[in-house]
C-alpha cells in the first residue's frame, strides 16, 4: 500500500474493508442456508404454508443473523494495525492483525462455524425435502416402491447438494487462510495469497449458476419475472414518449 499516502484513508481501509467483506461474506452463506430451510419448511407444511408469516419471521432472522454475524466478527477491526516496513529497495506498508491467543482460537472457532454451519444446514434441509416429497408420493404412486421414489428425487433436486458442496470447496482458501495467514516474505507470495483471496469471492457471484439454472422451478420463476420487468419497462418507456 506504499503508493498512497493518505495515511487516514489507509486507516480507515485496514480497518474497515477486510471486516466488512468478512461479514458480507459470510451472511450470503447464511442467506443461502435460510433459503434451504425454508425450502423444506414450505414442502413440511404444504397447504398450511403461510407466505406472510414467512417473510415476517424472514426479516427478523435476517436482521438477526447481521447482528450475530457482526457481533462474532467485531473484535477483527479492533486488533487491525497499520505498520511500516522499510527495505534496502522499497517502503512497504502492511495492514495486520494480530489477536491474543486466547482470542485466536475464538477467532478459529467462530470462522469454522460460520464455514460449516450453513453447509450442514443446506445438506439437512435437501434430505428432509427429497424424504418428505418421496413420502408423500408413496401414497399416490402405489406401484412403486419408496427406494424408487427417493432415488427420482434425488435425480430431480440433486442440485441442493452439489451447490452447497461446490460453495463449500469455493470457501475452502478463505478458511484455510484464516488458519495459516502470515506476512509475503517476498513478491512471489502475494499470487498465491491472491488467488486463494480472491476465490472466496467465486460463491456469491455463482449463486446463480449453482442455484437458478439447474432448476426447472426457479428457471420459470425467473424468466416469469423478467418478462413481467420487461414489461413494465416497455410499457414505462411508451408513456415516457
Amino acid at each position: 500500500m506504499a503508493d498512497i499516502s493518505n495515511r487516514v484513508f489507509l486507516q480507515i481501509h485496514c480497518i474497515s474493508l477486510d471486516f466488512l467483506l468478512r461479514v458480507f461474506l459470510t451472511m450470503d452463506q447464511w442467506l443461502n442456508a435460510c433459503v434451504a430451510t425454508e425450502r423444506a419448511v414450505t414442502v413440511i407444511k404444504a397447504t398450511y404454508f403461510h407466505k406472510e408469516k414467512s417473510k415476517r419471521i424472514a426479516k427478523i432472522i435476517i436482521a438477526g443473523l447481521l447482528i450475530f454475524i457482526i457481533g462474532t466478527s467485531i473484535h477483527d477491526p479492533v486488533y487491525r494495525r497499520i505498520i511500516d516496513e522499510q527495505n534496502d529497495d522499497e517502503k512497504r506498508i502492511w495492514c495486520i492483525v494480530t489477536y491474543p491467543r486466547g482470542l485466536t482460537v475464538y477467532n478459529s472457532m467462530v470462522q469454522t462455524f460460520h464455514f460449516l454451519a450453513p453447509f450442514m444446514i443446506n445438506v439437512v434441509s435437501a434430505v428432509i425435502l427429497i424424504a418428505t416429497k418421496s413420502r408423500r408420493q408413496t401414497a399416490v404412486q402405489t406401484r412403486r416402491t419408496y427406494r424408487e421414489l427417493l432415488q427420482a428425487q434425488f435425480r430431480q433436486h440433486q442440485y441442493l447438494f452439489t451447490g452447497p458442496v461446490l460453495l463449500v470447496i469455493l470457501g475452502l482458501p478463505r478458511l484455510i487462510m484464516s488458519f495459516v495467514l502470515k506476512c509475503m516474505k517476498s513478491k512471489n507470495d502475494a499470487w498465491y495469497f491472491s488467488i486463494g483471496y480472491f476465490i472466496s469471492f467465486l460463491p456469491p457471484m455463482l449463486t446463480f449458476v449453482i442455484f437458478i439454472l439447474p432448476s426447472k422451478f426457479y428457471k420459470r420463476e425467473f424468466h416469469e419475472s423478467l418478462t413481467i420487468y420487461l414489461s413494465r419497462m416497455k410499457r414505462h418507456l411508451q408513456f415516457n414518449t
